[in-house]
């Protein structure tokens, strides 16, 4: 009796593909602390663009060594999508939100984003909303809004801050469901070199203001926007895509809940504030969402192929 052979050891994948989110998602967080320190010397738009051109020089030397060249036809309208969506619109509404609100309710604000994600994802790439991710995508979204609401304080959220981290909600669902179909046809580092590129060139009406703000920024300011270049922007977008590539947005999506937990941890260790314990207790309702959404239901094969991934 021959015996059915062991399927391919897909787990290792799926471990590097959790690994890459991770690292995104500990970037990202940081990436709203480092938006707070720089905007105090950088207006949205030119710290948007310095932001690129930090990201774009690092993705274009790794491509060029790594002599990859350019992705197929096919990935082009995804580039362009989220190049504009994402890597432009979004980084400028985000930094201008953040000149409003503190970076805590900013992360709870944009990090609705991926219920626009699944939503998008299930009407326009036929992902489905398997019933583990809606419910780890409920109770991350309680967790944020504990979050939010511990960091609102006595004076509350600027109504126009709020307002513009929704639009940067908005526009990064829109980027990351553009991003998918892209992945299909390139690899990882050419869908983000090429995003990134996109989104410099539509910022580049920021680079006056960019020029005459960095000869007057202290160094600490101008540090931070590279550093979002280097890391949040080139490494993270990045893992971000690798591990895209590898499951579906809707699951990646709900996987940056964990990013408003995060941020509360790097703003009580960089910027000395205190979080409540009505915001920890949001960090943990955020991690536990995250947790269900990426779980398994049941055993091996029960469950559709969504469940498996």
């Amino acid at each position: 009796m021959t015996s059915t052979p062991p399927p391919a050891p897909a787990p290792a994948r799926d471990r590097r593909a959790l690994a890459a989110a991770c690292t995104t998602v500990v970037l990202w967080a940081s990436a709203f602390v480092s938006i707070r320190s720089a905007g105090d010397a950088y207006s949205p738009g030119a710290l948007a663009l310095g932001r690129l051109l930090a990201g774009t020089l690092v993705l274009g030397a790794i491509l060029l060594v790594r002599r990859e060249g350019l992705p197929g036809r096919g990935a082009w309208p995804g580039i362009a999508g989220s190049g504009l969506l994402w890597f432009g619109l979004y980084m400028v509404v985000l930094n201008w939100g953040e000149r409003e609100v503190d970076a805590g309710t900013a992360a709870m604000v944009v990090n609705t984003g991926p219920l626009l994600i699944a939503l998008l994802s299930a009407g326009l790439l036929g992902e489905g909303l398997p019933r583990r991710l809606l419910a780890g995508m409920a109770v991350s979204f309680a967790g944020a809004a504990v979050v939010g609401v511990s960091l609102s304080g006595e004076e509350g959220a600027s109504v126009l801050g709020v307002l513009l981290c929704l639009l940067a909600a908005v526009a990064y669902a829109g980027g990351v469901v553009a991003q998918k179909p892209a992945l299909r046809h390139g690899s990882a580092l050419q869908v983000t070199t090429f995003g990134c590129l996109t989104g410099t060139v539509a910022c580049l009406p920021f680079a006056g203001t960019l020029v005459s703000e960095a000869a007057a920024a202290p160094v600490p300011a101008t540090l931070n926007m590279v550093y979002l270049g280097v890391f949040p922007t080139a490494l993270a977008f990045t893992t971000w895509a690798y591990a895209l590539a590898r499951t579906t947005a809707g699951r990646m999506g709900a996987t940056t809940y964990a990013v408003p937990a995060l941020v509360v941890l790097m703003s009580w260790v960089l910027l000395d504030e205190i979080p409540a314990p009505l915001a920890v207790g949001g960090g943990v309702l955020c991690l536990a969402g995250v947790a269900l959404s990426r779980s398994r239901a049941g055993r091996a094969g029960r469950g559709g192929p969504e469940d498996r991934r």
